[in-house]
């Protein structure tokens, strides 16, 4: 018997028809399906789409904990131990649907988990199938494109490095900035700086039935808004 593959499932940004053919019939073809749960056992935003599209009581559902620390030790341990619990199936033959929002390739937590994987058990097959981002999901509920002709685009995870936000800004002619609930504030300030106040859009939960937009920046300031949030800044 063969060991199992693993495959990264993008499963779109919120919408459950945002979800390609392939993934769909990955989905319903693989006996187990991982996901990314919290330690209360709550259901990810991923199941949630998930579950539009399987039977959830004819599968392994493996509800995956991520450790959320900086510790090294506690990062290390917390990181085998989800790596060892996706090894147990697939060393049974068994193929593993790790599913995650957006895409598996561009900032997602299966980015990780492959390296992990490649690393500890380097027989173990890993495929990833594309999904839609919450770059373009926030482009199509902004009715904005994204860029033309030879314009720049850049995606920036925002942080608290003012210069980085800056340099971002000076350097691309649209700008998505992603998970920006945190930063909101100082990401306001730079516009502001920079006279781009009035170019930034807010985007949360984009295609979801929650989805909320905010086509005015500005209107945010002081507040605090969903971890699934993103700005699309363009000149």
């Amino acid at each position: 018997m063969g060991t199992g593959t693993l495959y990264g499932v993008g499963v779109g940004p919120g919408d459950p028809e945002l979800i390609t053919l392939k993934a769909c019939r990955l989905l319903r073809e693989c006996p187990v399906i991982a996901y990314p749960a919290t330690k209360k056992g709550g259901k990810s935003y991923a199941h949630e789409i998930v579950e539009m599209h399987i039977k959830a009581d004819e599968k392994v559902m493996l509800g995956l904990v991520f450790p959320m620390t900086r510790d090294p030790e506690l990062l290390a341990s917390g990181w085998n131990r989800t790596a060892e619990l996706c090894w147990n199936e697939l060393k049974q033959g068994r193929d593993v649907a790790f599913v995650t929002e957006g895409d598996p390739n561009l900032y997602s937590t299966f980015i990780h988990l492959a390296r992990l994987m490649q690393e500890l058990h380097p027989g173990v097959p890993i495929v990833s199938i594309p999904g839609i981002s919450s770059v373009l999901g926030a482009a199509a509920a902004l009715q904005q494109p994204l860029a033309d002709g030879d314009q720049r685009v850049g995606i920036i995870p925002a942080t608290e490095d003012r210069a980085a936000l800056e340099e971002a800004l000076l350097h691309h002619d649209t700008v998505v900035f992603l998970k920006v609930a945190k930063v909101l504030d100082l990401l306001l300030d730079v516009l502001d700086e920079l006279g781009l106040a009035g170019k930034a859009s807010v985007v949360t939960k984009v295609t979801s039935p929650n989805e909320t937009v905010w086509r005015d920046a500005r209107e945010l300031r002081g507040q605090e808004l969903e971890y699934l949030s993103l700005m699309v800044v363009s000149k």
